[in-house]
């Protein structure tokens, strides 16, 4: 992809397993990349498998104080924030009358306020810089009904229209998009869908087969690189064909 060489990236959730692909991949660009999470073991094996990250920061994104606190580390080791990916994000499979407020305030305060948090930080430094581009994390599941994710689904819906105001008022300077993926196989996915659940939904897909964190890594990089230079705005689905027929919606 044109215009990634030595960018600055900063992936959040970085230690998981679409946040550790697209971590590669930015790598593979030439970039320079940072990740940050919660999960400081998870972390340190990333960075032992991947060479030449920079020394991850650890901070959770659904702390506006914890944030802030990391992006004084990115200042000093970075010098600012050319690309953000903002990737973290946690789901809970459960019926919504089984939904806590916990639970809902623990996926909400993730999934939307800490894209909010990351983003707000992000773009402070590249409206000051001329220049960035930011990549908002959402899904399939923000786009249509699904089951058993109710505060899951809620908080992506929120993801894909913080997304568009972000990008209207960042104009010209930052270009904000969302990806969307439908079933990504992450370790998250494989702790909650046992493999003939797996099986099953890969049967449903016009593609045969599910996502794999490489393909939303590669729609990443080409949304941050030049040649994307006239797209903001906008949410891009990578589900293999999951909600063109409805499939999303089926129990």
């Amino acid at each position: 992809m044109r215009g990634l060489k030595d960018k600055r990236v900063l992936i959040t959730g970085g230690a998981g397993g679409i946040g550790r692909a697209t971590a590669a991949r930015f790598l593979e660009e030439g970039a320079r990349v940072l990740l940050m999470d919660r999960d400081e073991a998870s972390c340190q094996r990333v960075e032992d498998e991947l060479t030449g990250l920079d020394k991850s920061i650890i901070a959770d994104v659904s702390s506006y104080a914890s944030v802030e606190r990391a992006f004084g580390r990115i200042d000093s080791r970075f010098g600012g924030v050319d690309i953000l990916i903002n990737n973290a994000g946690i789901s809970i499979r459960h019926k919504f009358m089984d939904i806590t407020p916990a639970d809902w305030q623990s996926v909400i305060e993730t999934n939307l306020t800490g894209i909010f948090n990351v983003a707000q930080h992000a773009a402070k430094r590249m409206l000051a810089a001329g220049a960035g581009v930011i990549l908002n994390m959402g899904s399939s599941n923000g786009l249509t009904g699904y089951h058993y994710y109710g505060d899951y689904n809620a908080s992506k819906a929120g993801v894909i229209e913080l997304t568009r105001s972000m990008a209207l008022e960042l104009a010209p300077a930052i270009r904000v998009n969302a990806v969307c993926p439908g079933f990504i196989m992450t370790p998250m996915q494989e702790a909650e869908y046992p493999l003939e659940m797996q099986k099953a939904f890969a049967d449903k897909l016009p593609i045969k087969r599910l996502g794999r964190p490489e393909d939303v890594a590669a729609l990443f990089a080409f949304l941050a690189s030049d040649d994307a230079s006239f797209i903001t705005g906008h949410y891009f689905v990578i589900d293999g064909g999951e909600i063109a027929g409805g499939l999303a919606s089926q129990s």
